[in-house]
């Protein structure tokens, strides 16, 4: 009896869960109103050059990304001044738990359970709650040649860019970082997992272009533009690249 009773109480949680990332994401794909993001930024290697590069950052330095937005969205037929609204955050000292590398559907699981937890107790208060939170996590790129993979959660509305702290990269840091907010409003990648190359046609900005390669600019959810068969660039601002008409439904700016 008390054995089917935790398991009844535990079926109440996760159905409550449910039903709560159903509602928070229906509300932030509606468009009814402007969706209010909040940019955090994290020292993640603790050092002095991303400490440095995070006091410098201005509200005008992600400002592009409402701008990008507006204009994709506008381009999409959405009719809305203010479709999004960035805002930047507080800086964060505690350090969100690492992504597992290659682990089981299991461990994606617990890891997205443990950043929701760990977002519901470092994340501080802003003047307008945010209806999408995104971590900016900045590395030295003297002493990384590489960062982890970045990634967003659709089902709570949370995102994890891995940046370089440098302001040579300040636009592909945009980049990336846009790239992660739509996955947290339901966008998927549209590359190919073995390669990382963009897929045809959804990963193609221009895919009638005639020739079609080499291509001009990069789907956003694709990150990279296809110079040819075999190679494909990174953008380095959010002006080489668009948001495509797969992207654009799967955040609900189109419907049909």
């Amino acid at each position: 009896m008390y054995k089917r009773l935790r398991i009844g109480i535990l079926l109440f949680i996760l159905l409550t869960v449910a039903i709560s990332a159903w509602r928070a994401n229906a509300k932030v794909t509606g468009w009814k109103s402007t969706l209010q993001v909040a940019l955090f930024p994290i020292n993640a290697d603790g050092s002095t050059a991303s400490q440095r590069y995070i006091e410098a950052l201005q509200p005008e330095s992600i400002e592009p990304i409402s701008k990008y937005l507006g204009e994709q969205a506008s381009a999409h037929g959405l009719q809305m001044l203010y479709p999004v609204r960035v805002s930047l955050g507080p800086v964060i000292r505690t350090l969100p738990p690492p992504q597992p590398r290659g682990g089981s559907a299991l461990d994606a699981i617990r890891w997205s359970l443990s950043m929701r937890w760990w977002a519901w107790r470092h994340t501080p208060a802003t003047a307008i709650h945010p209806d999408v939170r995104l971590y900016l996590l900045y590395y030295d790129p003297a002493t990384h040649t590489s960062v982890p993979d970045s990634a967003g959660l659709a089902k709570g509305q949370i995102g994890i860019a891995h940046l370089f702290a440098t302001r040579t990269m300040h636009g592909s840091n945009l980049v990336v970082s846009t790239h992660e907010l739509l996955h947290t409003l339901g966008a998927t990648d549209k590359y190919e997992p073995r390669n990382g190359l963009p897929r045809f046609p959804e990963g193609y900005a221009e895919p009638a272009r005639t020739p079609r390669l080499p291509q001009l600019q990069a789907e956003i959810m694709a990150g990279r533009i296809p110079r040819d068969e075999e190679h494909a660039e990174i953008p380095v601002s959010l002006d080489e690249t668009l948001i495509g008409p797969v992207t654009a439904r799967e955040i609900g700016w189109a419907r049909q």
